[in-house]
C-alpha cells in the first residue's frame, strides 16, 4: 500500500504538471502518504498482532473496526474522485482526456489502488476465518472491555469523580427547588 501511496503522489504530480488546477489533488496526495503509511501499521497491524498474540477478542474486535474503515479509503482512493488525491479511475478517465501518457499512469495507479481494495477483502476474510477458531465472539470482547475498563485505575478515579460531581450538582438543584 505504501507503494501505491508513492506513485500516487508521482501520478498526481504529473497530473498538476499537465493542469495547474491540480495542486489540491497532489497536495492531499502527499497528505495521504504522510497519514495513511504509519496509520495503517499502528491502527490495524499492531492491534491484529496484539489479538493474536493475547488471544483478545476485544483486539480482534478493534481490529475489524479499523480494517473496515480502511478498506472503506481503499475503494474510495480506487474511485478517485477529483479533489480527493487520489489517481482513481474517476480521475484517470479525466486525465486521460488532458495527456494520455499521464493518463495511462494514472490507470496503472487506479488498478493498484483497485488491487490494494480486493487485497484488503481477501485478508480480512482470512484474519475473521482465523478468529473464529480462536473461540472468540462479541460476548467475549464485551467482557474483556468490561473487566479492562472496570480494574483501570484512572478510568475508576474517573468515575468516582463523575459521580461524585453528578450528586453534588444533584443536590444543590433539589435544594435550590426547595428554597422558591
Amino acid at each position: 500500500h505504501t507503494v501505491t501511496l508513492f506513485l500516487n503522489i508521482l501520478g498526481c504530480f504529473a497530473w498538476f504538471y499537465i493542469d495547474a488546477t491540480r495542486g489540491v489533488d497532489f497536495g492531499l496526495s502527499i497528505l495521504w502518504f504522510l497519514l495513511f503509511t504509519p496509520c495503517s501499521f499502528v491502527c490495524w497491524y499492531r492491534p491484529l498482532y496484539g489479538a493474536f498474540r493475547s488471544d483478545s477478542s476485544f483486539r480482534f474486535f478493534v481490529f475489524f473496526f479499523v480494517y473496515i474503515c480502511q478498506f472503506a479509503v481503499h475503494v474510495l482512493q480506487a474511485a478517485g474522485f477529483q479533489r480527493w488525491g487520489n489517481c482513481g479511475w474517476i480521475s484517470s478517465l479525466t486525465g486521460l482526456n488532458k495527456s494520455i501518457p499521464v493518463g495511462i499512469m494514472m490507470i496503472i495507479i487506479a488498478a493498484l489502488f483497485t488491487a490494494s481494495a480486493v487485497i484488503s477483502l481477501v485478508m480480512f476474510k482470512k484474519v475473521h476465518g482465523l478468529y473464529r477458531t480462536t473461540g472468540a465472539s462479541f460476548e467475549k470482547a464485551q467482557q474483556e472491555f468490561a473487566t479492562g475498563v472496570m480494574s483501570n485505575k484512572t478510568v475508576q478515579t474517573a468515575a468516582a469523580n463523575a459521580a461524585s460531581t453528578a450528586a453534588t450538582s444533584a443536590a444543590q438543584n433539589a435544594f435550590k427547588g426547595n428554597r422558591m
